[in-house]
């Protein structure tokens, strides 16, 4: 049969797909996906000529090298737009009538199918004809066939990203356009065939592999030879998941596969949020607005940078600063003397400290603070009350008791790997119990006894008095940790607020508004330790930090942001209780000012948690139980929170019970504590 003139086939295929990057180039047998599906394709007695229709991306001129070896055309276009890709190639090949669609990570497509359906597109003289819609193939088997005419509709009709990313929504859904589809004689959508991820190219490689030289076989080889006698087991979940899902999503997917739980913060894994559907990643961030990769925006009532932005993300007057000392040069083999006027700074709010280590990480800042608190003193022995970091002397604490770590806020933390020969070296109390501590000191000789001066409670009975008391009497060093207490109720420390004085406190998270730098600040009897015990770290010599952290400190002072931020947290609270109180919801707020939270009382509060940023997040909203203040927190951005977080506590009193309101949610409950992510 001779080729039919009309019609071409634009396969849709590029190389940065967000779940499995460069997937169209892994080789089964020394050929590629992308040239498997082309010399397959080729053997349509339907199709006229094969276009490879791929993006303006640098990455994607690859692509040319592979269809000039195949002889077929390349044409470079829009990466998010599809359906105007389409359109600007059905323009340049004016011959062709009628286009058929391939995407490229579909390489066992079998040209039969596609001249059947080509076949059935002409006879019934239809706009678009396919065998998806509803489908009968496996996943991996979809093709669709459209008049050059149809697709200028469409791409004129077509309005949202998601119609143009996909490119035949239009067509599908439109009364308007006579449609036909492709059905096979037995139903086998359930099976999935195409290479969306890493686990994807198993059973492609186990199908080429049985009929390896012969790359013709067809659909019905396939079936004999893998489904009938269940070698290849029917798909759960659902068809097509990959392209029903954003790109954040599919982008984490990915990234659990090559990076251990998915990314490097625990505080910011998917998994804590929305399992499955959390934007995950973000292309922008403003004030306190961010967009995701799909370029849609959402008001961020929740973690922002995990505390790390009091003064809202992308602040222009911090980031000048930081851009002109990109442009000086971040680092060379002299210091910053930038560095210098930090420390100046620092010492100028903590006035009763009299040296100053500059560090990048929270986890650095109390790590050094210890290895001080030893050398000092010449014990080894710690008390701790909250969580400090994620090195082997405090994890140390849960080789005695798996447990000791769980209510300083992160439960289930693994010390595996954690040298055995620390046990009993670490101690953890709770928070206002004052006896806790005083017994551990009378059992133990310690060095440091190391706190969070307040997370959810205020000090009671003067609870950080006597611990100051008690580490004077026993020759403890005493170390407030504010890395994420600091700056938000004074400017400096929240001991401040409680008017007692450590040997050394720690900052981080805000003091650099998003860029990575942290401090320790403590009495000379102490830091001058540092000078006897080895700590040097090259990027702590960088330029960047500091400068951001002085214009943060400076910028902070200017405009009190302290009490800013902790206005807008009261009123966040108030608000809470209200909106809780008219939905009969039984909560309980807690936490600094600048940094609420709340909990369901008497109930799985995770399933509440995760079925609030579930519907929050479908209003543009990124929110669950706490919200991380900063000044642009406004009054508006508020009202927008409120009045869409009532609308939630509306529907929660109706489904007010763990059952009913899991029966709501679209995925998995999140997590709360450490555990295996992926």
């Amino acid at each position: 049969m001779a080729k039919n003139l009309n019609t071409i086939a634009f396969i849709q295929a590029r190389l940065s797909s967000k779940r499995f990057p460069k997937k169209i180039l892994k080789k089964i047998n020394n050929i590629s996906l992308i040239e498997f599906l082309v010399l397959r394709l080729k053997k349509s007695k339907k199709i006229s000529k094969i276009v490879i229709a791929t993006t303006k991306n640098q990455e994607d001129r690859e692509l040319k090298k592979i269809a000039d070896k195949l002889k077929c055309d390349i044409f470079f276009g829009d990466n998010d737009d599809v359906l105007n890709r389409f359109y600007k190639l059905s323009l340049k090949y004016k011959k062709f009538e009628n286009i058929v669609r391939i995407t490229g990570d579909c390489p066992l497509i079998d040209s039969s199918i596609v001249d059947k359906v080509i076949n059935l597109f002409e006879k019934k003289k239809v706009d678009y004809c396919s065998n998806v819609n509803p489908p009968t193939f496996p996943d991996g088997f979809d093709i669709e066939i459209f008049s050059k005419k149809i697709l200028k509709e469409a791409w004129k009709k077509s309005k949202n990203l998601r119609e143009r990313e996909d490119v035949t929504p239009y067509m599908i859904h439109s009364k308007n356009v006579s449609k036909a589809n492709f059905v096979n004689n037995k139903d086998y959508s359930n099976y999935r065939l195409t290479v969306d991820e890493q686990n994807d190219l198993k059973p492609i490689k186990e199908i080429v592999k049985k009929f390896y030289p012969n790359i013709h076989f067809n659909f019905n080889d396939i079936v004999n030879n893998f489904i009938i006698n269940k070698k290849i087991k029917p798909q759960v979940g659902t068809r097509n998941f990959g392209s029903k899902m954003r790109n954040g999503p599919k982008l984490w997917k990915y990234a659990k596969s090559i990076i251990p739980g998915g990314n490097m913060f625990f505080s910011k894994n998917s998994e804590n949020f929305l399992p499955d559907h959390w934007p995950s990643y973000y292309s922008k961030s403003k004030k306190c607005f961010i967009w995701d990769l799909d370029k849609k925006k959402y008001l961020d009532m929740s973690l922002m940078g995990v505390g790390t932005n009091i003064l809202g993300y992308a602040n222009n007057k911090i980031d000048n600063k930081v851009i002109t000392a990109i442009k000086s040069g971040n680092m060379s083999t002299l210091n910053s003397y930038v560095e210098v006027e930090f420390s100046e700074k620092l010492l100028s709010i903590n006035e009763w400290a009299e040296k100053v280590k500059i560090c990048k990480t929270g986890a650095d800042a109390n790590s050094i603070s210890i290895r001080l608190a030893r050398a000092a003193t010449g014990k080894t022995k710690v008390a701790v009350c909250g969580y400090h970091g994620w090195h082997d002397w405090y994890l140390a604490a849960n080789l005695e008791n798996k447990n000791n770590l769980n209510t300083h806020l992160l439960k289930n933390l693994n010390p595996l790997g954690v040298p055995l020969n620390l046990k009993s070296t670490i101690y953890t109390f709770e928070y206002n119990n004052f006896k806790q501590i005083d017994e551990i000191v009378k059992k133990h000789n310690l060095a440091a006894i190391k706190i969070e001066v307040k997370r959810n409670y205020d000090p009671k009975n003067y609870f950080l008095e006597k611990i100051r008391k008690l580490a004077t009497k026993n020759n403890i060093i005493l170390i407030f940790d504010e890395c994420t207490s600091g700056f938000r109720e004074t400017f400096g420390g929240l001991y401040k607020k409680f008017n007692v004085v450590p040997d050394i406190a720690l900052y981080g998270k805000a003091l650099g508004n998003g860029y990575p730098i942290t401090a320790i600040v403590g009495k000379k009897e102490v830091m001058d330790f540092a000078q006897e015990t080895f700590m040097s770290s090259t990027f702590w010599s960088d330029k960047i930090g500091p400068v951001a952290g002085l214009e943060t400190l400076r910028e902070m002072e200017k405009i009190k942001s302290w009490k800013i931020i902790s206005e807008i947290g009261k009123k966040i609270k108030r608000k809470w209780l209200q909106i809780s109180k008219e939905n009969n919801i039984d909560i309980e707020v807690r936490g600094i000012e600048s940094l609420p939270n709340f909990y369901f009382k008497e109930k799985d509060n995770l399933i509440y948690k995760t079925f609030i940023t579930q519907e929050m997040l479908k209003k543009n909203i990124l929110a669950g139980q706490s919200v991380y203040v900063c000044i642009d927190h406004n009054d508006a951005n508020l009202e927008k929170y409120f009045d869409n977080l009532n609308e939630v506590f509306k529907v929660i009193k109706k489904n007010n019970t763990n059952n009913e309101l899991k029966k709501l949610l679209k995925g998995p409950v999140c997590n709360s504590d450490f555990k295996r992510m992926n």
